[in-house]
């Protein structure tokens, strides 16, 4: 008999294993894939010697949420590597906005809309931490930081409103914000995505978006060592039926969606709870495209050559209308693109003088179509010459997503719809959304709050739950991840 039992080795499920083995307990932990990591994986997805992140490639969380400020990536080994600008959005005719790290430097790029774009972001970025520890926690207790979080409110209701439009003069702020929204894969000035561009842009300004060296694997690569080092076990390869199949344990943790709950619990769930997971709405997907290029893509705007990310949509107008389209179930003409360059910091992921280029497209849930040729036509829209580049390509449709990650629902990377409600509320209405009506049984998943991205905090959250009801341990979480040991990864 083990005490925890955890089943998916995404960010989620491993930072839940940790917290518990931190905490002195035996735990075992089931992946279905050949290696942990789940969205946070890095192979050889074209040629030889390009390494491709599978799904997460950006990291400003690695920095910024608390969960990963306790672990420390860097004590543990993992270099985070700091393009010069965390992102560019370029628009038509040889321009674009670029994130610089300094807010100052990117007021001054932003000419009449400086002043605005500093009086939105500065408040924000002098309490990015406490913002963050709101952000990332589980929506059920009292702000940390009343004034973060007021200021914070204040621009989201801005942002989300026709207000914005009061605020900017020209048409490169509008766009750069619109762009950071549309990460959500949801209509860019609905509350849920304004708050997601809003938290995206200050950890711009804040932290940074690093790019791991090595790939989004290395940060995988130091959870493992560390939960390994206190006897955590970790079983690959092992797709996990029924909850029926795992050994007699205290408490298990599920790093999964709803579906996979239902799954895994079949009929045992009460049909109240179940029949709320079956209405659990999925969001907007993704189809990935991953090319292996003879050189760095050739932007036409000045800077984007320095930007670790880049967005690829146009005019807010045009990301405007191309989140709509995708939420409505369709297929938008002009995609988002969502495109990582890891070569301006890290020349390990390809051969030398090669380059690798990853993009996601927003796509509609289950869509079937490759959209490679809008890809490739939205990046050589703002880098001429592109289509010269490429050596290889590939491709995983949005109905293609769950074969690699059973989580990622028709291709929703998200963990289920970015709206307002279902941020607060996820899978279920409950104040705990992690502990399920099943004895021991937990979610712990990005269905969960806070929702996506590489933060470990809803694992974190169903940890200190599982710690406190299963075990009576009220440690505090954060100081046992920060009493975890560390020794340098193995070369």
């Amino acid at each position: 008999m083990v005490d925890a039992v955890v089943v998916g080795s995404g960010p989620n499920g491993l930072s839940a294993a940790l917290v518990l083995a931190a905490a002195g307990l035996k735990v075992e932990v089931y992946e279905a894939a050949r290696r942990p990591g789940g969205g946070a994986r890095t192979e050889q997805l074209t040629l030889p010697e390009f390494w491709h992140d599978v799904c997460s490639a950006v990291h400003p969380m690695a920095l910024a949420s608390p969960f990963f400020r306790a672990f420390d990536l860097g004590r543990h080994g993992v270099e985070l590597l700091q393009p010069q600008v965390a992102y560019a959005h370029p628009l038509d005719g040889g321009r674009a906005g670029l994130a610089w790290a300094d807010l100052d430097k990117t007021a001054e790029g932003l000419g009449a809309d400086g002043a605005a774009w500093r009086s939105l972001f500065g408040p924000l970025v002098e309490r990015w931490q406490g913002i963050v520890t709101t952000a990332m926690s589980d929506y059920r207790h009292p702000p940390r930081d009343p004034i973060g979080v007021v200021r914070l409110g204040l621009r989201l209701l801005e942002q989300s409103s026709p207000l914005w439009r009061a605020r900017f003069r020209g048409d490169v702020a509008p766009a750069m914000m619109a762009g950071t929204s549309a990460h959500a894969i949801a209509p860019v000035h609905r509350p849920a995505a304004t708050g997601a561009g809003l938290l995206l842009g200050t950890l711009a300004h804040a932290v940074g978006w690093p790019i791991p060296r090595g790939g989004s694997v290395a940060i995988v690569n130091a959870m493992t060592r560390a939960l390994e080092d206190r006897g955590g076990r970790i079983i690959t390869r092992h797709q996990v039926e029924s909850l029926a199949e795992l050994p007699r344990a205290r408490a298990y943790l599920l790093d999964t969606a709803p579906a996979g709950l239902l799954r895994l619990a079949g009929d045992h769930l009460p049909d109240g709870y179940a029949r709320v997971l079956r209405r659990f709405r999925y969001g907007g997907a993704v189809c990935k495209v991953d090319f292996a290029l003879a050189g760095p893509v050739p932007w036409a705007a000045p800077g984007c050559e320095l930007a670790g990310t880049l967005h690829l949509v146009g005019s807010e107008r045009e990301a405007a209308i191309a989140e709509r389209e995708v939420t409505a179930g369709r297929h938008a003409s002009r995609p988002y693109v969502l495109a990582s360059q890891p070569g301006v910091v890290d020349d390990s992921r390809a051969p030398r003088d090669h380059h690798v280029l990853w993009t996601y497209a927003h796509v509609p849930n289950g869509s079937t179509r490759d959209v490679s040729d809008a890809v490739i036509a939205q990046v050589e829209r703002f880098a001429p010459g592109f289509r010269e580049l490429i050596l290889a390509k590939r491709v995983v449709t949005a109905a293609e997503q769950p074969a690699h990650n059973a989580n990622y629902v028709g291709g929703d990377i998200s963990g289920g719809a970015t709206t307002a409600w279902q941020m607060l509320m996820r899978p279920v209405p409950r104040w705990d959304p992690y502990r399920t009506p099943l004895p021991g049984v937990y979610l712990c998943s990005s269905s969960t709050p806070p929702g996506q991205g590489v933060h470990g905090m809803a694992g974190l959250h169903a940890a200190t739950r599982v710690l406190r009801q299963r075990f009576d341990i009220r440690a505090d979480p954060l100081e046992l991840v920060r009493s975890l040991d560390h020794r340098a990864p193995a070369h």
